[in-house]
């Protein structure tokens, strides 16, 4: 009977212990994950979903072209979406963003079919915009087969330099100004080429984000 008691005895304690080892690493496991939640720091977001913050005196944009004839492009000036297809605002050919080089509120959206439509509203749109706007264009499916010399030209006095060779089914992404004195910086340009197309028939889509110096007096 006392072996038996002893037995219990020996068994009762192996288990306490056990059940006690299993609590305290279950509770250290809480502990350290609680811990390394409380301490662990998120990636800042910056406007837009950009990369980088933007300096004082600067206005963060991020755009991005459209994908093939599926989806269309994307433009965001200070976190506010000005152009996507969420917005139900873009289409076909060039869409266009302009925004005050002052203040970086958005002035007004539009796009122009270049493969159905006609480049005439395209060319008096242009023409109608203010000293000191900033302009961002993005392509979608074909930004380029009604595109002429005059549009071409209105379009190269933003700032754009990949304006001349725009083709077919390229994509492009640019953001210039009215009354700009130099070429932009910020322009992305792919080809459409069928050795080298993401999807059948157009391009990868282009993707850009920067800083645009606010308009001083």
């Amino acid at each position: 009977m006392r072996i038996a008691g002893a037995a219990k005895l020996v068994v009762a304690v192996a288990v306490f212990l056990l059940t006690f080892y299993v609590i305290s690493q279950v509770f250290e496991i809480k502990m350290d994950a609680s811990l390394g939640n409380l301490f662990a720091t998120k990636p800042p977001r910056y406007k837009c979903g950009t990369t980088k913050a933007c300096p004082e005196k600067h206005f963060a944009f991020k755009m991005a072209s459209g994908a093939a004839n599926v989806v269309g492009p994307k433009i965001c000036v200070e976190d506010n979406v000005l152009m996507s297809g969420v917005k139900n605002n873009v289409g076909r050919g060039i869409n266009i963003a302009l925004v005050n080089g002052k203040t970086g509120e958005a002035v007004e959206t539009k796009y122009f079919d270049m493969w159905g439509g006609d480049v005439a509203p395209l060319n008096d749109f242009l023409k109608t915009i203010q000293d000191g706007t900033i302009v961002l264009m993005a392509t979608y499916d074909d930004g380029a087969t009604k595109l002429n010399e005059e549009a071409r030209k209105l379009i190269a006095e933003l700032g754009s330099t990949s304006i001349t060779n725009l083709g077919f089914r390229d994509n492009w992404v640019f953001c210039g100004g009215k009354g700009i004195k130099t070429k932009s910086p910020f322009e992305q340009h792919i080809k459409n080429n069928k050795d080298t197309n993401k999807y059948e028939g157009w391009p990868e889509v282009v993707e850009m984000e920067g800083c645009i110096p606010q308009k001083q007096d």
